[in-house]
């Protein structure tokens, strides 16, 4: 796969404080990665930089080639998911979907026709006239990604999505990203401090540890060979330890009788 997205050397501080030192990837075109790492380790600001939403102390980002460092985030071509949904609560969820869409040349009836359309993308016709707070966490997420993906980004960031949600609405999501990032070909990056959620996700996952990226691999790859002891302590040994806590449950699920 071709890149879509190249960052070169970003690094950005608050108050004398390094909180991105020099970071340095690319994303591919249609791919799912995730960034991964425990609260403090700089990834929400570095999903922010690449919205848009800050300006990096030096460093460049380039989208299918060109310099997008100091660009709008309006003109960017992405859009981002954030963890509190931020729903208009004065709005049905289809006008959530169609507010945006009026800033961007469409008339009102098409506004509200593409958010039919993404509103059944994601299952809610059938809520498509209730307000945010008659709606569960997860059918409110699923709103706000489809606000997002109705803007037809071809990068859409998302920052902890499923954070506030309930394990069993979480699993239901996570097949729903996948579906829809394949279903509209967009490539998807997920910041997450869950690891498990990370592995089940990602085709590639970037660990990051304080400021700086440890290692950036496949799933498959992060097991095989973790490249330092902070990737076998934050990643491996605690996927180790929630498969060791549940394992003397799982003996007789799926036995026959």
């Amino acid at each position: 796969m071709s890149s879509k997205l190249e960052v070169v050397g970003l690094k950005k501080a608050y108050k004398s404080a390094d909180v991105l030192r020099g970071v340095s990837f690319d994303v591919r075109d249609g791919e799912f990665l995730s960034i991964l790492g425990p609260s403090g380790c700089g990834k929400t600001t570095l999903l922010r930089l690449l919205i848009g939403l800050l300006a990096p102390d030096e460093g460049h980002i380039y989208k299918d080639g060109a310099e997008i460092t100091h660009e709008r985030p309006d003109r960017r071509g992405m859009g981002i998911v954030f963890q509190n949904y931020a729903l208009f609560e004065n709005m049905t969820a289809k006008k959530n979907v169609a507010y945006a869409l009026r800033f961007h040349g469409m008339t009102k009836a098409e506004a509200m026709a593409r958010a039919d359309e993404m509103i059944a993308a994601v299952g809610l016709t059938e809520h498509a006239d209730k307000l945010p707070r008659s709606l569960s966490g997860g059918q409110q997420q699923r709103v706000a990604i489809a606000r997002t993906l109705a803007l037809s980004p071809d990068i859409v960031l998302l920052d902890e999505p499923m954070s506030a949600l309930d394990v069993a609405t979480r699993l239901s999501m996570r097949a729903e990203l996948l579906r829809l990032g394949r279903e509209f070909g967009t490539t998807l990056i997920y910041v997450t401090h869950d690891q498990e959620e990370a592995f089940a996700l990602s085709d590639r996952i970037m660990i990051m540890d304080g400021g700086e990226i440890s290692q950036l691999d496949t799933p498959e790859n992060i097991v095989a060979h973790p490249a330092n002891a902070y990737v076998q302590s934050f990643v491996l040994d605690n996927l180790r330890a929630k498969v060791d806590s549940l394992s003397r449950f799982t003996g007789g699920i799926g036995g026959g009788a």
